[in-house]
């Protein structure tokens, strides 16, 4: 049986928590989990193989035991010490922003005074931000999540599945907008601006599910006043707990996924469907739900719909019960036999 060393210190614990799900019960694999204190919180210290750790004492820890394979979640922070990590181990990281792993440390170090200059120079001090090229470098496999975007030499690492739950009748129609209500990332004022032109006889629940705070707070409360009497609108103001986030996920009858095109990672342009993943194609997996997303988001998944100019009449043409078979294609047992396929192929 070989054996895995799983570390997440910074974010993307659900991520984690679906390699968990996964791996659980496995007979070709043992995994031990290095998470961050504020990944446990998130993920709970259920399973015995989860280690609290911290960047000062993981390698402390990975040396203690002799793993055949290495996967960092998250390459954000801690270059120096995933760096090391990737030179000494068979390492394999997950990547999230196909462009970051390209940046070069001229750039690198011109972006530290663009933008978050005391946090940027933090990193670049105590965490040898400019050796984050050499940990894409060294690290004998880079992983991605979208299927799509796994082109050689990147790997697909499939960690997305679908459990069936049961729905019950509503009489409304319940459309969820997933994510922080962050402008910057999606477009909440196109949104807003298409919600207002809602007009038919039915009833629309609409949940921004996600912490709203600042200039997109007050946006949605002056909105709360002035909607159509046909839209009730939900928004929070605190982290939405995952518990929560998954009973309201459940109601969905469409999800509504209006992402900008461009975003940046350390002020390094990605788009979306290209470099960059977006987290709702999982959301939309695993909740088994269809999902509108912008006007030239290229994608391969049937049940990604583009926006169209009519929003309302395709939310109710869409909103009748899903066409497509989750289960086929992202059960877990099948998920989770290709996660092992994939991961002997690390070795």
């Amino acid at each position: 049986m070989k054996k895995i060393a799983y570390i997440e210190l910074d974010t993307h614990a659900e991520i984690a928590g679906n390699f968990m799900e996964l791996m659980r019960g496995s007979k070709a694999f043992e995994v031990d989990y290095y998470f961050s204190e504020r990944i446990i919180k998130q993920i709970g210290q259920h399973h015995p193989n989860i280690h609290l750790s911290e960047s000062t004492e993981l390698l402390n820890q990975l040396n203690e035991k002799k793993y055949d394979l290495i996967i960092i979640g998250t390459v954000h922070r801690y270059f120096n010490l995933f760096n090391e990590i990737a030179e000494k181990f068979n390492t394999s990281v997950i990547v999230h922003n196909l462009n970051f792993t390209k940046i070069s440390r001229f750039q690198l170090f011109k972006n530290i005074f663009k933008k978050d200059f005391k946090y940027r120079l933090k990193l670049w001090l105590k965490e040898d931000l400019l050796s984050a090229p050499e940990v894409f470098e060294r690290a004998k496999n880079l992983l991605i999540l979208d299927e799509s975007l796994a082109k050689k030499p990147i790997k697909y690492l499939p960690l997305f599945y679908f459990e069936e739950f049961e729905t019950s009748q509503k009489a409304q129609v319940n459309i969820i907008i997933p994510g922080a209500v962050d402008q910057k990332r999606r477009d909440y004022k196109g949104v807003l601006k298409k919600l207002k032109l809602f007009k038919s006889t039915y009833k629309f629940v609409i949940y921004f599910l996600g912490k709203a705070e600042g200039k997109e707070l007050q946006w949605l409360k002056k909105f709360e006043k002035r909607k159509p009497s046909n839209l009730k609108l939900h928004y929070f103001t605190q982290k939405v707990p995952q518990k929560k986030f998954d009973e309201i996920m459940h109601t969905a009858d469409l999800l509504w996924c209006p992402i900008q095109r461009e975003t940046s990672f350390f002020s390094n342009k990605e788009i979306y469907g290209k470099t960059k993943m977006s987290g709702n194609i999982g959301d939309a997996i695993k909740y088994g739900k269809k999902a509108i997303f912008p006007k030239g988001f290229t994608s391969d998944y049937p049940f990604l719909i583009p926006e169209a100019d009519d929003v309302e009449q395709q939310i109710l043409e869409n909103c009748k019960g899903v066409d497509y078979d989750f289960t086929a294609k992202f059960n877990r047992q099948k998920i989770a036999a290709e996660l092992e396929k994939t991961l002997k192929s690390l070795f």
